[in-house]
């Protein structure tokens, strides 16, 4: 009974954190799945998205011209990435890790120096704050968070129904096809790779709001919540949906259900120190049971 208690009272605030982590994922799908690019800006930028909105609202700038302005930020560290990919030459994968490895640096820059900096709700007016996680009312992250999500999916969406996005999702398919028919295959991944640590970056901004600090170390493991949000969804809803705009909720669906899951881990006394460990665990398991079902299907056909 004391468990049941114990997540049904820690369920909002895991759910809240899993739609902040569901911005974050959209930005990882859209490099993952769709352009098919591995980017580990991730673990980099969104940190520096909360270390920029922190500061912009210590210096008395609007939460959400904060947000956006952190977004603009982290669309720059995606134009550093994608240059070194397409006009260094780099593999993007590597390019990922050297911009990432710069941004520890320019976070600490960012915040003074110091390896984390505080905004309390008490001194300054913040969009979201997990303080209010259990109230019925307006302040509650929950409401913001629930009308947020649905609107950038929808912008998402509408994006990649355009011509400049349908020769983006072309360049992630088959680019050698996709320059074949005149498509601009380098100006594609700058974009993409800025649109998606754009989103990054504001779900860092949001997340520093709502735990009220930014930390340089924020990011850390990023990447892996961000590939467990989208795996987890992809799961789960493959046989469901088919629809772009369903799938890009499927993956912020599977933040929550991260969130949840690690939250049971945490209320069976599991050892705090072990996250990283749950986590990896959790997203291989996510990435298994695909394959094993697929094996086993095989081998029924094989058989029959």
């Amino acid at each position: 009974m004391s468990f049941t208690m114990s997540f049904l009272n820690a369920m909002p605030g895991a759910v809240s954190q899993g739609l902040i982590w569901g911005i974050m994922a959209l930005g990882v799908y859209m490099t993952f799945r769709v352009m098919n690019v591995a980017d580990l800006t991730v673990d980099g930028s969104i940190a520096t998205g909360g270390a920029a909105c922190v500061m912009l609202i210590r210096a008395g700038v609007n939460p959400v011209a904060a947000v956006l302005i952190s977004a603009a930020i982290g669309g720059v560290a995606g134009l550093v990435t994608a240059l070194l990919h397409t006009k260094c030459g780099i593999p993007a994968i590597l390019s990922g890790i050297l911009t990432q490895l710069s941004l520890y640096s320019v976070n600490l820059r960012i915040m003074g120096g110091k390896a984390n900096q505080t905004i309390s709700v008490d001194r300054y007016h913040l969009i979201v704050s997990q303080r209010f996680v259990h109230e019925l009312s307006l302040r509650n992250p929950l409401f913001l968070l629930l009308i947020l999500l649905p609107v950038l999916i929808i912008l998402k969406y509408c994006f990649y129904g355009t011509e400049r996005g349908c020769g983006l999702r072309a360049t992630g398919t088959n680019p050698n096809m996709a320059r074949a028919q005149g498509i601009n295959t380098e100006n594609d991944i700058i974009l993409g790779l800025m649109i998606s640590n754009a989103l990054v970056a504001a779900s860092g901004a949001i997340l520093a709001q709502y735990q009220g600090a930014a930390d340089v170390n924020m990011g850390r493991g990023a990447i892996v919540i961000g590939l467990a949000a989208v795996v987890i969804g992809e799961g789960l809803f493959k046989k469901v949906f088919f629809n772009m705009a369903f799938k890009m909720a499927g993956v912020v669906i599977g933040g929550i259900v991260y969130y949840l899951v690690l939250q049971i881990t945490l209320q069976l006394g599991l050892n705090t120190n072990d996250l990283k460990l749950i986590s990896a665990m959790i997203v291989a398991l996510f990435l298994a049971i695909p394959y094993w079902t697929n094996r086993k299907n095989r081998g029924s056909k094989d058989e029959g």
